[in-house]
């Protein structure tokens, strides 16, 4: 019954992640038509998703910590009713400023409730191919760019923006909600595994946790790792077009790295498992610096295409690796809050790419120190998961 219900909590994972995370990038395909009805600057919509990023942040360390204490189903429960909700509310507002309190700080908090704690959730059923079914419940962040935002661009152009955002918050309850009612405790049985995980973190407390030079090393290479990417990816589209890439085609340019990022959790999954998550997690790391840096190099559509698919598969298939290096390093006890922290870090990672690659672009009227920098900074997470510490199989010691 355990080794089959496993693959129902990657299942509901996957489309929970795919849900939450969908809906909230789907105000990219709301800007225009919010924008075009209220008459709200673009600035002031987008900074919505701005405050997203910054609430997701902490959002996924408490709902992390929720976990560790409460388990992973009430923790989605919530999220799922929340999602619903503030989409709902949003779709209703006549003020910019509750609009962006709405859909900035309440469907961040929301869409928070999913990653790390179906992740958490994850690594306590599985004891093999544990890289595998992370990766799996990662994947549904990559489907969402193909599922949910045709979904609200066919519900726009059919309606209008109101009805179509309220009619995503319904659907968020009607697919989460049962979603959530799925998620188990990992049985006792698979919780005390044999190999060793339950042992690495069962001495530490959170706070010699975070005190930890496995911490230490896992939020910092976590943090430089999104640093790195989320310029380039925020900004390639543009880069692109001032190459000389007709705009239709320069967007398709981001849809091909959002397709290699499934095939690439699967890959990265599967090596993972095969090889060991840390060398396959620096051999990804130094990929994704030298293929960023090898865009300056590029100029057509074709080569675009080409650096786009090792690009996407790389930066989509390391990210699920920083959960089951955690899981090694800490143990079942403590990873929501753990795991949840290093999250936290990713995302000021994350939010520092989009406005630096604007400010180069802005003083230099180019992208390619935005391109130099994100792959210093690429190789600078290489340097630093170099030093991670050997996987435990016994009682890690606080640094």
């Amino acid at each position: 019954m355990a080794t089959s219900y496993r693959w129902v909590i990657v299942a509901a994972g996957a489309l929970m992640t795919c849900v939450a995370l969908g809906a909230m990038f789907s105000l990219a395909i709301f800007l225009e038509p919010i924008s075009v009805d209220t008459n709200w600057s673009r600035a002031g919509i987008s900074s919505a998703m701005t405050l997203n990023f910054l609430v997701m942040g902490v959002g996924g360390f408490m709902w992390g910590a929720a976990t560790d204490r409460f388990g992973p189903r009430i923790v989605v429960l919530i999220g799922a009713v929340l999602l619903g909700l503030a989409l709902v509310l949003a779709s209703q507002v006549h003020s910019l400023l509750i609009f962006q309190a709405i859909y900035g700080v309440l469907v961040g908090l929301a869409a928070s409730a999913f990653f790390a704690p179906m992740i958490v959730a994850t690594t306590a059923w599985f004891d093999k191919h544990r890289s595998l079914a992370v990766s799996l419940v990662s994947a549904g962040m990559g489907v969402a760019p193909m599922t949910i935002s045709p979904f609200a661009r066919w519900l726009i152009t059919a309606y209008d923006w109101r009805t179509a955002m309220f009619y995503i918050g319904v659907m968020s309850w009607v697919l989460l909600i049962p979603a959530a009612l799925l998620v188990r405790r990992a049985p006792d049985s698979l919780v005390s595994d044999g190999e060793g995980a339950n042992i690495a973190g069962d001495g530490m407390t959170v706070g010699q946790a975070f005190k930890s030079m496995q911490f230490l090393v896992l939020g910092l290479t976590f943090f430089a790792c999104c640093m790195a990417h989320s310029g380039p990816i925020f900004h390639m589209v543009s880069y692109a077009m001032a190459c000389g890439v007709a705009p239709m085609a320069a967007v398709s340019i981001y849809s091909v790295e959002g397709l290699a990022g499934l095939g690439g959790r699967v890959v990265f999954g599967i090596l993972g498992d095969r090889l060991g998550v840390k060398p396959v997690l620096i051999a990804g790391l130094l990929i994704q610096s030298v293929v960023i840096a090898a865009y300056l190099m590029v100029s057509k559509l074709g080569e675009f295409y080409a650096l786009a698919v090792i690009f996407g598969g790389t930066y989509g298939g390391v990210m699920p690796l920083y959960a089951v290096l955690a899981r090694d390093y800490f143990g079942p006890r403590i990873l929501g809050t753990v795991f949840g922290a290093a999250t936290m870090l990713s995302c000021i990672g994350m939010a520092f790419g989009p406005l630096a690659g604007g400010w180069v672009y802005d003083a230099y009227a180019s992208y390619a120190w935005l391109f130099i920098g994100s792959a210093i900074v690429g190789l600078g997470a290489v340097a630093i998961a170099l030093a991670f510490p050997p996987q435990p199989r016994q009682q890690l010691q606080p640094a």
